[in-house]
């Protein structure tokens, strides 16, 4: 299947969290955000080594390696990110490359501000790679009722049978998703995740799912969540 290796952009500036600190070098749990979402791939000994992506001026940035004192894995030196996190993953991939992976290699693109992953969803995710040649992500069925809007007013129920939320990891053949994420900078195209890089190529991803609390840290209300996530989680592998 070749080898495995992972991509965090980390290059957001953080415009909805507000502040002047990016949410990434947030302190949770007495370690950058960006630490724990670092920690949860390079403990695995499956992923060959993890290419960071920082805004050009966070490059010198030392706090958050304090964060990872004592972890195994191999973090390779970070490198700049683009515009867009689309721009930074491209970047982070290419820089991948540059350093030997191979195009047939797995990478698994994770978000920066993602610090409660779970080992056994990245255990699955990586597990169900063997069945899934055009990729695969972590997702979870969505629960609430959906409703479209217009005008601050519901316009319609939205069906929600057969709609998931996407979580990261994300994962995909380095070369193929170089070459669409590549593509979709040629043309112009949004790209809000990997996958739907790949969906414009005819790809359909695996979903895998996961649980919920792998959340995303993006408002305020946000970080105290994580941080009450993450003593749930702790306190549960404590048993």
């Amino acid at each position: 299947m070749g080898r495995i290796w992972a991509v965090v952009p980390a290059g957001g500036s953080g415009r909805r969290f507000g502040g002047v600190l990016a949410k990434q070098y947030l302190l949770l749990h007495g370690r950058p955000v960006l630490a724990h979402a670092l920690g949860s791939l390079l403990g695995h000994p499956r992923i060959a080594g993890l290419q960071l992506v920082l805004p050009v001026a966070d490059l010198a940035r030392e706090d958050w390696r304090d964060g990872l004192a004592g972890q195994a894995g191999t973090l390779l030196p970070p490198v700049a990110g683009g515009q867009e996190r689309a721009d930074s993953v491209r970047l982070g991939l290419q820089a991948l490359l540059q350093q030997g992976a191979a195009a047939t290699d797995w990478v698994l693109v994770h978000d920066a501000a993602r610090p409660c992953l779970r080992r056994e969803d990245l255990d699955l995710l990586l597990d169900s790679l063997v069945h899934a040649p055009q990729g695969a992500l972590l997702a979870l069925p969505v629960a609430d009722t959906l409703k479209r809007e217009d005008h601050g007013r519901v316009l319609e129920t939205v069906e929600r049978s057969a709609l998931w939320r996407a979580f990261t990891p994300q994962a995909f053949p380095l070369g193929a998703l170089a070459a669409a994420l590549a593509e979709a900078a040629q043309q112009g195209w949004t790209v809000t995740d990997e996958a739907s890089a790949m969906e414009r190529q005819g790809w359909r991803p695996l979903l895998v799912r996961g649980h919920g609390d792998n959340i995303k840290v993006t408002l305020p209300e946000d970080l105290p969540l994580a941080a009450a996530i993450l003593e749930a989680q702790w306190k549960e592998q404590a048993r």
